[in-house]
């Protein structure tokens, strides 16, 4: 019973993470791109340039403003879900974990809540400049959120700084805890993996004006500035994801040995394109594998040595969830990468110019609006599958501070965050799409720019 209710409550909170982490995953680049629309409105000569950057940044400032309320909904329910179904992971580690979490209220939940309310109802009221800071703070506090809340969980993965009295954990060193050895990896694979997903939501949003008819040279600007920041990032990505891959085989070689479905310690291991790995016979079946990859890409040796399940008894993931999502998140990663270079190349081809762009192209486009969605969840779900059976990577398994709550209990509060939080999340897409369809009605009064429209424009400083 107690079992059943150990994995309820890690579906519990998986079932929290998953929800929740679809907002941050855009919340902290779409910040910085608000800056940036912001500085192009600031910038441009032309008076429809300014009014297109306006319509930009006044839309995707709502969008904004819509995904971070919800992510900070999600992220205080989970946040109770400590004490409620984890209370030993406080009791052992509060002393770490309870000044990261303050930390991330006082330095980054302060600046985005305060200055948001400047981003959306200070535009007629303060000075441009003073706007353009606020715009500035906002994006630098989800910087720092992802910063602080990275730290925690790194330093689960690879615990680094602290001493253990009487079974609880204390700091001696908050820098070695803060910055402890796979930090800096994850913290730029999480900034880049939310600039993709904020990109494809650019993009996506964007296309479906066009495909809609609602479309003005605004979503234009918007869809090539997306299209732009995917394929640079793109790259980056797969650079960074090798690094952070090279960290883990040295710290984690466990969940490398999950996501790459090796049972055996080989010497030359082949990368594995498909397989359905058995955990009970400790075998994969119907196995698809490239010869010396795996092993040429993770030690860069084609006859490197990669360490197998069977080295960690009783000490590694669930290899099936692991090994598939990590491929779901690379291959969502490749299509990202292949569907922002095409992109680039047809509208080159257009001459620049989305009009010509062929529809089955923007419904591709559209298709692809919660990509990053996809690719960020699957790798949430290697981060943190791949750290089991342990809380704390080698020190605190999870299953010894769970709480006692019976099954029911969890089973039927698990039953509601699903139902609430598929409701929210259906709310959240057709708020997205209705206001992606009726962004520009309230800017009607000026449909046209003028010599003396963009006099007033420039004197004004905003558009009514």
């Amino acid at each position: 019973m107690f079992m059943d209710a150990v994995f309820l409550a890690r579906i519990q909170f998986a079932a929290n993470i998953t929800f929740h982490i679809l907002f941050p995953s855009i919340s902290i680049a779409l910040g910085w791109a608000l800056l940036f629309f912001r500085m192009k409105h600031l910038r441009a000569k032309d008076a429809q340039q300014k009014l297109d950057w306006l319509r930009a940044y006044r839309l995707w400032t709502k969008v904004f403003a819509l995904t971070f309320a919800l992510g900070v909904v999600s992220g205080v329910t989970m946040s109770f879900q400590f004490g409620t179904n984890w209370p030993g992971y406080m009791e052992r580690v509060g002393n770490i974990a309870g000044p990261l979490l303050s930390y991330e209220v006082l330095t980054a939940f302060f600046l985005e809540a305060g200055f948001l309310g400047v981003m959306l109802f200070g535009h007629r009221r303060v000075g441009e400049m003073v706007h353009l800071g606020a715009t500035f703070l906002v994006a630098f506090g989800t910087l720092m959120s992802a910063f602080w809340i990275l730290a925690l969980n790194s330093w689960m993965q690879t615990p680094a700084g602290y001493g253990i009295v009487d079974g609880q954990f204390h700091a001696r060193s908050w820098l070695e805890i803060i910055f402890n050895p796979s930090f800096p990896y994850r913290l730029v694979h999480m900034v880049l993996a939310s600039a993709l997903t904020c990109a494809f939501l650019l993009i996506g949003i964007s296309a479906w004006q066009l495909l809609k008819g609602v479309a003005t040279t605004s979503a234009s600007r918007v869809l090539r500035t997306g299209l732009v920041f995917a394929a640079l990032v793109a790259p980056a990505q797969m650079v960074a994801g090798d690094f952070h891959g090279l960290n883990t085989l040295k710290h984690q070689p466990q969940k490398i040995a999950a996501m790459e479905g090796i049972w055996e310690t080989t010497r030359g291991a082949p990368l594995l394109l498909f397989a359905i790995p058995d955990d009970a016979a400790r075998t994969n079946r119907f196995e698809l594998a490239v010869p010396k990859l795996a092993s040429l890409i993770l030690r860069h040796d084609t006859e490197g040595e990669l360490k197998g399940l069977n080295e960690f008894p009783s000490a590694h993931p669930p290899v099936f969830a692991v090994f598939w999502c990590f491929r779901i998140m690379v291959g969502m990663g490749v299509l990202m990468l292949l569907v922002s270079w095409f992109g680039l190349w047809r509208h080159w081809r257009d001459g620049w110019d989305f009009a010509k762009m062929p529809r089955p192209v923007l419904w591709l486009f559209a298709g692809m609006t919660f990509a990053g969605w996809v690719a960020t969840i699957a790798g949430w779900y290697v981060t943190e599958i791949g750290r089991q059976p342990f809380i704390v990577a080698g020190l605190i398994r999870t299953s010894d501070v769970a709480s006692r709550v019976p099954s029911s209990s969890i089973a039927l509060t698990l039953a509601i965050y699903v139902v609430v939080y598929l409701a929210l999340l259906l709310a959240y897409v057709g708020v997205l799409k209705y206001m992606s369809e009726t962004a520009d009605k309230k800017l009607n009064a000026i449909t046209t720019v003028s010599p003396s429209a963009g006099q007033q424009y420039q004197g004004r400083g905003e558009f009514a």
